[in-house]
């Protein structure tokens, strides 16, 4: 027979099985103040610790939006909040930051951390909003602008790495994808309803697939109950790749439907439109984007408003991450900032 637990002792709970299959079950650093160790070690490994995230160019970042105290500062993307961590200890005291975030279950869990880290209403406001909402989040504030504007358009390592969303191609979950899981169709709907010559554009345009009509073939009008199951379809249709080619074709397939089911580049656009008018006279404002697609939006955007006499300055030239955090953090690889200064 066992013998009970002492008085006060906690068992390590138990899962059926060697190998949990679920997300939280799985990974020891979801649990990082019991798991410091596995955390370490994932770090030294150039990895991302599952349920965190690693934020991208900080250094950067703030080297061109140079954040000041007092300033008013946006984040237009609060996700796991690194960058509105590293913003706020700049912008203070004096200052506050607004940061907005479409997915209501990271916004939530965020908020919450940063609440409890002393981050107040009187220095952080956060709204649910996807960028073209940046306009009615600075009048809500009581505002019309802001001195630094920063957006990060990368999705976050806690919605690549839960299955459960729907974003992974590496684990089973429901083909879902949607930012905001309680608005729109998910991946699997969509991808019921689109026709082979429609999605043949989208792969092509949202992430330059090269095999974009094949692909189109094999899964427009398809049913798919899972990420594995479209991704096991995109890998038969590509039989003559390498297992390498294979999977960065997947890869961008899985990026150009979630682009399209969540509207990221008609938010993009939105916010290009509106940034000019939200910014104080010489105020910054900073975009990470992560592919070609989104780049080529933000620089032609810039590029347009300085010739019209719009923006004073802008980057002549992208920046990208450096080789070390390139090696450290792996997801910083694709990653490209630019900048402009209203003027």
């Amino acid at each position: 027979m066992d013998e009970a637990p002492a008085p006060g002792h906690r068992r390590r709970p138990r899962y059926p099985g060697n190998n949990p299959r679920r997300f939280e079950h799985k990974y020891k650093e979801l649990d990082a103040a019991s798991h410091p160790d596995t955390v370490a070690k994932v770090l030294a490994a150039g990895k991302t610790p599952a349920g965190s995230h690693v934020p991208v160019m900080v250094a950067e970042v703030l080297e061109v939006l140079q954040p000041k105290p007092g300033h008013l500062a946006v984040d237009c993307t609060l996700g796991h909040g690194g960058h509105a961590i590293a913003l706020l200890d700049r912008i203070t005291p004096g200052g506050h930051l607004l940061s907005l975030d479409v997915d209501p279950l990271e916004i939530t869990r965020t908020e919450q951390r940063l609440r409890g880290d002393g981050y107040g209403p009187d220095i952080l406001t956060v709204r649910q909003s996807n960028f073209g909402g940046l306009p009615a989040a600075l009048a809500a504030l009581g505002r019309s602008t802001a001195d630094i504007i920063l957006a990060d358009l990368g999705v976050s390592s806690m919605q690549l790495d839960n299955p459960e969303r729907g974003f992974s191609t590496k684990a089973a979950g429901p083909l879902d994808m949607r930012m905001n899981p309680t608005r729109g169709i998910s991946a699997a709907q969509w991808l019921q309803k689109v026709s082979s010559d429609k999605l043949t554009g989208i792969l092509a345009g949202h992430s330059d697939e090269r095999h974009a009509g094949r692909i189109a073939q094999a899964v427009a009008g398809r049913s798919f109950r899972t990420t594995a199951d479209l991704v096991a379809a995109i890998g038969s249709t590509l039989t003559e790749l390498s297992a390498d080619e294979r999977e960065l074709s997947t890869r961008r397939v899985f990026q150009a439907i979630r682009i399209e089911i969540n509207g990221e580049f008609s938010a993009l656009d939105a916010l290009l439109r509106v940034l000019p008018r939200c910014l104080n006279p010489g105020g910054l404002v900073a975009i990470l984007t992560f592919h070609s697609g989104e780049d080529r939006r933000v620089k032609k955007a810039f590029q347009a408003a300085h010739r019209e006499g719009i923006y004073s300055d802008i980057a002549r030239d992208v920046i990208r991450a450096t080789p070390e955090e390139r090696r450290t953090n792996p997801r910083s690889t694709s990653a490209k900032l630019r900048w402009a200064r209203i003027c």
